[in-house]
This record gives structure tokens, sequence and C-alpha cells, in this order.
């Protein structure tokens, strides 16, 4: 009987909150609610229903968007909480570069060299500062984008988002020079990539 009424409250406590986070900063977590949202929860089904035109998720390989009826399942919450403490984890250099190499390893398929010759890259540009800023070219965040604006590929949230703006290096890494150590081959002929 305890375990069936524990189960509501922890899905209240979470969305709790998302709404705190998404009150205090909307798309500071890359997540945008609507300021006319509100949430209600049918203990019955656990669904979370969202009375508001969409949710947007600036990556699109999560489904955060409400079904026809509106609604959102609790497991997709659960997914908004676990990218919200990974971008909490990239606001630190060192979280910075697990998330990077997490995300090198997981949807580029790169190991331990491509990932050395990132960090070699970044820590050069930016030192995997998020707020790295270079007040001569205007070149912004971790990978230094050039204008920083470009980054809005990715989301909205770049000037706060560290994972957007890993996103997008990887990104543009991937685009331009197909691996991280062409792009810091690039940058020590050059000084730049």
């Amino acid at each position: 009987m305890n375990r069936v009424k524990a189960r509501p409250l922890a899905v209240w406590a979470l969305i709790a909150s998302a709404l705190l986070l998404a009150g205090a900063n909307p798309s500071a977590y890359g997540f945008e609610f609507p300021a006319t949202s509100s949430l209600t929860l049918s203990d019955e089904t656990a669904l979370v229903v969202l009375q508001a035109p969409a949710v947007t998720a600036p990556y699109s390989q999560f489904n955060l968007t409400p079904n026809k009826k509106g609604s959102i399942f609790s497991t997709e919450l659960a997914l908004v909480s676990n990218l919200s403490r990974q971008v909490e984890m990239a606001r630190t250099p060192i979280g910075a570069k697990k998330v990077a190499k997490a995300i090198l390893a997981k949807e580029y398929g790169f190991g331990g060299t491509q990932y050395s010759c990132l960090n070699k890259l970044w820590t050069k540009e930016s030192n995997w500062n998020y707020k790295a800023r270079n007040k001569i070219s205007g070149a912004h965040g971790i990978p230094q984008a050039l204008p920083a604006s470009k980054m809005a590929v990715i989301a909205t949230d770049w000037r706060t988002n560290p994972v957007t703006q890993i996103r997008w290096g990887l990104r543009y890494i991937s685009i331009r020079y197909e691996t991280p150590c062409a792009a810091w081959a690039k940058f020590r002929s050059h000084n730049m990539y």
C-alpha cells in the first residue's frame, strides 16, 4: 500500500522540479515551456497533460512534444530530468569533457584517440568554458563558434547551455573535418579550425 502511494509522490516531485527549472529560466536547460503551460496529473494513468501549444526540446532525437491529446508520459519527463542533469554537469570543464566524450562515442562512434584530439582542440580554444568569449572576434563557447549565433541550429539556448555548444561543435567538426583529429591538425597548422 505504501509503495502505491509513494509512486505518485515521486512523480509529483519530478513535475515540481521541472516546473521550478522552467520557471527559473525557461531556456537555460535547453527546454522551452510556454509561459501559459500548466501541468496536471491523473493518478490512474500517471500521465502529464500540457495545456499549452507545445513543449519544445532542442535535441530532435527525443520526442518530447505532446501527442494529439496534449499528453507527455512520465518516462519522457524523466528524460527531461536526466538531460537537465547532463547540462548542469557540463557547466564545469571536467563535466563538459565527460559529456563530450559520451556524445562523441555514442553518437559519432569515436573512441579515445579522437576524444584526445577534441580535448586538445577545445582546451586551446576555450579551456572547456561554456562562457568563453573572444573579445576581438566574438567567438563564443566551448567550440568558439564564429559567429556564435551559428549554434542556434542546435538550440536557441547556445549562450547558456554547454551541451548545445558541445553538440554544435561536434556537428561542425563532423561536417567540415570528419574527425576531431583532422580539426586538431587544422588548428595546429593555422591556429584556427
